[in-house]
């Protein structure tokens, strides 16, 4: 059997196969389906410092090989993850991550901060990419200038692994990665949804509430490696791929374009189980193959 077992920065992960957050819930409503301590690591739903309700309905549809989203961070909040969910998943064994955004960057590096002194939560992931929301989210990961000071608000009050989730949504994706790498980034993750929006043409509006939705699915699968490529050439710092990942081989050429790990997304809402195929569907590749370890293949494109 092949050597699954990968590193993000300090964070260490039994395998490379991870899920998106807001696609998982807070990995609690899965158990049934699924083994919680098969997947290398678990990003719960967007946590803010604040409760939010969310967008109106609709807020979902979907389209050609994929589809939109504009939820809207839907969450009770941080203190009512640290009070109420943190002590039902603490001693599930895998790596948690908490997705965290904020409206400011006194709010992200708030909410980190509190983040920061659950002993169970190895690491967070710096949500500056979310194209559903009205405030905040991705108007700070569309400028290195906006990434950059997110980031040095939450390094100085948040000390494990600090992932920054990116935003596809920008001319030049390298250039984001490195102001976050420079401002304390371990590791960046990408891509975010895609920027799109369908229409009802019988009634001549939009189909979401809010008129734009987050894009994911297979159908950004390309862009996403596009770009996961681009930033592994830019950055010294571990990479987490995403984008449209239904399959073990869509998780092997994230890997080849140079990610560390992978997260798996709109395709637990197929496939409950997915995670776990796709973790065993790389193994038995590399094993096929003769390749002794999944990091053998980070970045082996030519």
């Amino acid at each position: 059997m092949a050597k699954l077992d990968v590193n993000i920065g300090a964070l260490h992960l039994k395998n490379p196969v991870m899920t998106a957050s807001g696609t998982f819930g807070y990995g609690l409503e899965f158990q049934d389906f699924v083994p919680l301590d098969g997947i290398g690591g678990i990003v719960v739903k967007g946590t803010t410092l604040n409760s939010r309700e969310g967008n109106d309905y609709p807020r979902m549809a979907e389209t050609a090989s994929g589809m939109l989203n504009c939820v809207g961070l839907q969450n009770k909040g941080v203190d009512y993850f640290c009070e109420h969910i943190y002590p039902r998943l603490k001693d599930i064994d895998t790596c948690w991550v908490v997705n965290v955004s904020g409206s400011s960057p006194d709010d992200y590096a708030e909410c980190a901060s509190r983040i920061d002194a659950l002993e169970k939560i190895p690491a967070i992931e710096l949500n500056i990419s979310c194209p559903n929301v009205r405030d905040g989210g991705m108007a700070f990961g569309v400028t290195c200038q906006g990434a950059e000071s997110v980031v040095r608000a939450v390094r100085s009050r948040y000390h494990k692994t600090l992932i920054v989730k990116l935003s596809p949504n920008v001319t030049n994706i390298a250039d984001i990665a490195r102001a976050v790498e420079a401002a304390g980034a371990d590791s960046v993750s990408l891509i975010n949804t895609l920027m799109g929006m369908a229409v009802d043409i019988e009634h001549r509006r939009p189909l979401l509430s809010i008129g734009t939705g987050g894009l994911s699915g297979p159908a950004i699968k390309p862009v996403a490696l596009r770009m996961v490529w681009q930033v592994a050439k830019a950055v010294k710092i571990p990479i987490i791929g995403l984008g449209g990942i239904m399959t073990a081989r869509d998780a092997i050429e994230f890997l080849m374009c140079g990610a560390s790990a992978i997260e798996i997304g709109t395709a637990n809402f197929i496939d409950p189980a997915v995670t776990i195929k796709v973790r065993d569907g790389i193994n038995e590749w590399l094993d096929s193959h003769g390749v002794e370890s999944v990091s053998d293949i980070v970045g082996a494109i030519r």
